[in-house]
């Protein structure tokens, strides 16, 4: 993997509401991928924000007898509150109501009329409109008179004149992009959206009619009017307008290295965006990764549904960090998974206090009883060598050449702390201890075990970023484990660290059970 700029960018929340699991997957999955990046010596900049127009927002504000500007700025504080306490390392909060977004967007839709100028145009239009959605529904995304995504909100008859965007002009662009590089991922999301366009692309509304909590629309139709652009082409445009476009040196950052998505809209990102961009000129981002959704006894998680879980809750049960590592472990990041109380308790107590809380624990406990506190120097050993490749496994589950699987990234490593475990009880350094004449064995064995453990703390740090921490404090580690490297991890020797027995990583006395 090339050292680099990495620019990485999740989908922008839709501020009607309070952060919910959904949400929180995603962005500890990309701030996962973010600090990875970091670590592997990369200028990362890692943007998330709000998308902050729309109907569905000035109808929530409505309901709630507020101007809509309040409400996004009420919500925004919430979802940055949440972030902040799950360790979210983004570098940028971008909102849609900015001055410079709206100036970005209008900006964008300048060039495509400059550099497509037939790619825009005036068309009468009738649709069923789904304000979930924040789009106009097909007869196979609507069963039983509702739209699929969205089954308790009643969708809307639109009759408007609106301006156009000639997307089914990128068809065959679309199709070599998105089967023939590796441009979108997993498999499945590529599968379903060739499947979309072989079924044919129909242009898409860019403009919205008799209503106005949006940017405005840079050209008035042919009957003098000012339209509202299109909440997607308003909302999709932020991870270019973030960089500073139209303005001098946006090009220093894009195109974006990732964006990090739900699969539920891949369309807009893997066909709406790219083909927007190739309108206008610019050029595309080089990955989208679609995750699967987080459910709730088979359930998607949703506001409208009523499926909901109590985020603060979560977080709370075992920490953020706890909550962190049984996302990534328990949900795969290319499909759906469950969330359940008992599996998260079962996760914790088994992978997190039992395994490597336990394994921390007692091996910086027998450094500081045997040795007086400082790190031995030891040989390496056949471990070293195990846990060598179990690593590489790991960085091929993370680093994007073939895809993102965190699950997988996390079960590498926890190879290594059952095979360090396996070692303590081999070994058994206690009976070591008294024998003098085993002295340098004794050296051996907690050297090679202070090894792993420097080793487990670098490569979960981007999942347990606090914990993985504390440990490298514990074991006297120089700076912080998040400026560390893994190219410099390999010759690193923590022979003479001193270490500093604390409170466990992960306390055994689990909390009691939520009501």
């Amino acid at each position: 993997m090339t050292q680099g700029k990495f620019y990485i960018t999740t989908a922008i929340d839709y501020a009607n509401g309070d952060p919910h699991l959904g949400h929180a997957f995603e962005k500890i999955g990309a701030d996962a991928i973010a600090r990875y990046r970091r670590l592997s010596g990369d200028d990362v900049h890692f943007l998330i924000g709000m998308d902050e127009h729309g109907q569905k927002v000035a109808q929530e504000a409505a309901d709630r007898g507020i101007g809509p500007q309040q409400l996004v700025d009420e919500t925004a504080e919430r979802f940055q509150e949440v972030w902040r306490r799950l360790s979210i390392s983004h570098d940028q909060f971008i909102r849609t109501t900015s001055a410079d977004h709206h100036a970005g967007v209008r900006a964008l839709i300048e060039a495509i009329f400059a550099n497509s100028p037939d790619d825009f145009y005036e068309k009468a239009y009738e649709g069923w409109y789904c304000v979930g959605c924040e789009s106009f529904k097909q007869d196979n995304e609507i069963i039983d008179g509702k739209c699929v995504l969205h089954p308790t909100r009643t969708l809307q008859w639109v009759a408007e004149k609106n301006w156009f965007f000639r997307l089914s002009a990128y068809a065959d662009r679309l199709r070599k992009l998105i089967g023939e590089t590796d441009f979108l991922g997993p498999r499945s999301r590529r599968n379903e959206m060739l499947a979309l366009l072989d079924q044919g692309l129909d242009d898409i509304s860019a403009s919205r009619s008799r209503f106005s909590w949006g940017v405005p629309f840079p050209r008035e139709s042919s009957d003098g009017e000012t339209q509202t652009t299109y909440v997607w082409f308003d909302a999709l445009p932020n991870y270019l307008t973030a960089t500073g476009y139209p303005n001098a040196g946006y090009r220093d950052r894009w195109p974006a290295d990732l964006h990090v998505i739900g699969k539920d809209i891949t369309r807009f990102h893997a066909v709406i965006w790219p083909a927007m961009l190739m309108s206008a000129g610019l050029e595309i981002p080089r990955h989208v990764w679609a995750h699967g959704f987080v459910l709730l006894a088979g359930d998607r998680f949703s506001k409208s549904a009523g499926v909901r879980l109590d985020l603060d809750e979560a977080m709370s049960r075992f920490g953020t960090d706890a909550f962190r590592y049984f996302l990534l472990r328990e949900v795969p990041f290319d499909a759906d998974g469950n969330f359940s109380w008992p599996r998260f308790e079962d996760r914790y107590n088994s992978d997190l206090a039992n395994a490597w809380g336990n394994l921390a624990s007692r091996t910086i406990s027998m450094i500081a009883r045997y040795r007086g506190g400082v790190i031995p120097s030891g040989e390496r050993n056949e471990i070293d060598d195990a846990d060598a490749a179990d690593y590489a496994a790991y960085h091929r589950h993370i680093d994007g050449g073939r895809g993102y699987l965190l699950s997988e990234a996390l079960k590498s490593v926890w190879q290594t702390v059952m095979r360090a475990n396996e070692y303590v009880d081999r070994k058994a350094p206690w009976k070591l201890a008294k024998d003098e004449s085993a002295a340098t064995e004794l050296d051996h064995a907690l050297a090679s075990l202070a090894r792993q453990l420097v080793r487990q703390a670098v490569h979960l740090a981007p999942f347990t970023p606090g914990k993985a921490q504390d440990l490298w404090q514990q074991l006297g580690g120089p700076g912080s484990v998040h400026d560390q490297r893994f190219t410099e991890l390999e010759k690193m020797d923590p022979t003479g660290w001193l270490v500093t027995k604390e409170s466990p990583l992960f306390p055994k006395e689990a909390p009691g059970k939520p009501s």
